[in-house]
């Protein structure tokens, strides 16, 4: 079968994931992560597996660190781009699940309830792939519909760090930053209370960093 990537895509393939886990191994190193609970709130890690959890695109290099070799199962796009994360967190010991909310959604979320059924925890970048920024696609409160699951929904913000000018105001932690990982209480699955739990965690986040 032959392969569905340019030369110079496999290329790429086969150096920017071992590069690019490389590079968040030495920055994972240097930062210093610090749980924030809300009231009601308990730590994501202290909630049996399997469980289902919602967070920010902008978010995920700072997560790829700390949440690493916990088998948790990321859903992520099917794209070009989508092929390079998923290999990149693969090696950080992810399980890479295919789809999007937006484009081969409903595989997707059929992928997913499979891993959860098998035991793994869930994550749903709420607002991924694409945008908008800090709105909340249905996907995460349809996955713990099917399964019958609440929701819990976490915030990773650093102190320090370059912001790109990407749809998602993608964030780089600065070496040596400290890391707020912030906790509000875990919600139903339906759309409405996802958005207000990552919400929540936003502003939880950034009263902390005050």
């Amino acid at each position: 079968m032959p392969s569905p990537f340019t030369f110079q895509q496999r290329v790429t393939l086969a150096i920017v994931p071992r590069l690019a886990s490389f590079i968040i191994r030495c920055l994972g190193m240097t930062l210093r992560y610090e749980d924030v609970l809300d009231e009601g709130a308990v730590l994501g890690y202290d909630v049996p597996a399997p469980a289902i959890y919602a967070l920010w695109h902008r978010s995920l290099l700072a997560c790829a660190w700390h949440f690493r070799n916990r088998d948790i199962a990321i859903l992520i796009s099917p794209s070009f781009d989508g092929e390079l994360i998923a290999r990149t967190v693969q090696r950080l010991g992810f399980l890479p699940i295919r789809g999007s909310s937006s484009r081969g959604g409903a595989p997707g979320l059929r992928n997913m309830e499979r891993a959860y059924r098998e035991g793994h925890n869930c994550a749903i970048t709420a607002d991924g792939p694409r945008g908008p920024v800090f709105v909340a696609k249905p996907g995460v409160a349809q996955l713990a519909s099917l399964v019958g699951a609440d929701v819990g929904a976490f915030y990773v913000l650093p102190q320090r760090a370059w912001q790109l000018r990407s749809w998602d105001r993608f964030l780089i932690p600065k070496p040596f930053s400290r890391v707020l990982i912030t906790w509000p209480p875990r919600v139903p699955a339906d759309p409405a209370a996802v958005q207000t739990a990552l919400d929540r965690s936003v502003q939880l986040a950034e009263q902390s960093l005050k």
